[in-house]
C-alpha cells in the first residue's frame, strides 16, 4: 500500500483540493469519511462504521474502498479482526475545510492549488490565510431567548420520552414564537417550520427547523432525516441564521456532526455567522412543561 507524502504550501493545497473533488461526488462518501475521521479510535471495521452512521455495511465497503484506492484512509488486515480502515490524520486536521469545499463547486474551483495558481500570483499558502474562517455556534434551548422560561425546568423534572405528534409540537413552538400562519407541508419543502420571529441575543433572528414526530423510531440518525437522508443538507439551504433538529427522542452524535459540517460550510460561504443545535425528548419535554398554554391537552396522551 502507498503511503501519500504530507506537503506544506501548495502540495498540500492539492491534497486538499483532491479530497474535496472526491468526497464532493457522493453523500455517502462524506458520511464515510467523517465516521473514520471522529474520535481517537485507530482503527473501524465496515461492521463498526455501518452501525455508527446507520448505512448498509455493502455501502459502507464500497464507499472506503474507493476512498482508500485514493489514499484519502489507509485500509489494513488484522489478525482475529479481518478489513480495517485508518485515518490519516493529514486529511482529518483538515477534515472541516475539506468538507466546505466538498460541499460549496465554486469555492472548491476558486481554491488555490499548484496547477491552479491565484491570478494575482499569490502563493497558495498565504492566499489560504487571507480566507475568513468559519464561524458557527452550538445553541441549546437554554441559549435562546424565546424559550427562557425553559431555563426553569430540570431534566429530572419532565418525564421519560415518549412518541409525540410532529404537527402537534409544530403549532407549539409556532405559538411561542407568535406565528399565526398555516404551514402547509409538501415533499420538497427545505424545512418543517420556517420563522423570522426567534430572538437569540436580544435580537430577532430567522430560524428553520426539521421536526421529526412518532413515526420515526429513536435514535435518530442522519438516514432517518428525508427519504434520501439528505434532510439536513436541505434544512440549511434555508435563508435561515440559526438551524436546529428537534426530535421526540434520542438524537444520535451524527446528527450533531452533519449539523455542524453543513453550518460551517455555509457559514464559510455566506461569510456570516451560523448557529445550530439539536432539541431532543428531554429538552422538547421541558418546552412543554415551560409554555403548557401552547400545547392542549387533546395530545395529553402522547405526553
Amino acid at each position: 500500500m502507498s503511503i501519500p507524502v504530507r506537503d506544506v504550501g501548495t502540495g498540500a493545497h492539492n491534497q486538499i483540493a483532491h479530497a474535496a473533488e472526491f468526497l464532493r461526488r457522493s453523500p455517502d462518501r462524506r458520511k464515510v469519511f467523517l465516521a473514520i475521521c471522529r474520535g481517537k479510535k485507530k482503527f473501524r471495521t465496515a461492521s463498526e462504521i455501518s452501525k455508527q452512521i446507520n448505512m448498509p455495511e455493502i455501502r459502507v465497503l464500497q464507499e472506503a474502498l474507493k476512498l482508500a484506492n485514493e489514499d484519502i484512509i489507509k485500509k489494513d488486515r488484522i489478525k482475529g479482526t479481518g478489513l480495517v480502515y485508518q485515518k490519516y490524520p493529514f486529511y482529518c486536521q483538515h477534515r472541516d475545510q475539506i468538507i466546505r469545499l466538498a460541499l460549496n463547486k465554486k469555492a472548491l474551483e476558486q481554491f488555490p492549488t499548484s496547477y491552479k495558481p491565484s491570478s494575482k500570483g499569490e502563493v497558495a499558502v498565504r492566499l489560504k490565510l487571507s480566507i475568513p474562517t468559519a464561524k458557527t455556534t452550538q445553541l441549546t434551548v437554554d441559549d435562546i431567548d424565546s424559550f427562557s422560561k425553559v431555563r426553569k425546568i430540570k431534566q429530572s423534572d419532565v418525564e421519560r420520552n415518549t412518541p409525540l405528534s410532529e404537527r402537534w409540537v409544530k403549532d407549539g413552538f409556532k405559538g411561542i414564537l407568535g406565528e399565526e400562519w398555516k404551514f402547509q407541508d409538501w415533499g420538497g419543502e427545505k424545512n418543517d417550520f420556517f420563522s423570522t420571529r426567534l430572538k437569540l441575543n436580544g435580537k430577532r433572528v430567522n430560524v428553520a427547523f426539521a421536526l421529526k414526530g412518532k413515526g420515526t423510531p429513536e435514535p435518530l440518525v442522519p438516514k432517518k432525516m428525508g427519504k434520501h437522508g439528505d434532510q439536513i443538507q436541505r434544512l440549511l439551504g434555508s435563508p435561515a441564521d440559526a438551524f436546529f433538529v428537534q426530535f421526540w427522542g434520542r438524537i444520535d452524535e451524527s446528527i450533531v456532526e452533519e449539523l455542524n459540517a453543513y453550518a460551517t460550510a455555509k457559514s464559510w460561504a455566506q461569510r456570516r455567522t451560523i448557529y445550530y443545535g439539536i432539541i431532543d425528548g428531554k429538552d422538547t419535554r421541558r418546552i412543554i412543561a415551560a409554555y403548557k398554554k401552547y400545547f392542549p391537552k387533546t395530545e395529553g396522551k402522547e405526553l
